[in-house]
């Protein structure tokens, strides 16, 4: 079963939107033509129960106290692989969608 959410507008699939289990915060990777507020966008192989996005998802988040959170991440055939880059205990790390 897919941890996958699609995310539609006006009927159409602009988005799937997923919780991390690395940082604990969604993402929503934009399905090309589709694009996210800044612009950025992903393919997607269409198979919802194995899929592939690229290119990677980074999220960063800046916190006021000065503290920077990274989750840097490739989803292949259902499976997420955490970059080096990531700052949470996934890092590295390779887990089920």
């Amino acid at each position: 079963m897919s941890n996958l959410t699609p995310v539609e507008v006006d009927g159409q699939i602009i988005a799937y939107y997923f919780e991390c289990p690395g940082c604990g915060l969604a993402h929503a990777p934009y399905i090309k033509p589709y694009q996210n507020p800044v612009g950025a966008s992903w393919y997607f192989n269409g198979d919802i129960e194995k899929p592939t996005f690229s290119p990677s998802i980074i999220s960063k988040v800046e916190y006021t106290e000065g503290k920077v959170s990274i989750c840097h991440l490739c989803i292949t055939s259902g499976k997420i692989h955490f970059l080096e880059d990531s700052t949470h205990l996934l890092a590295g790390k390779v887990v089920d969608l």
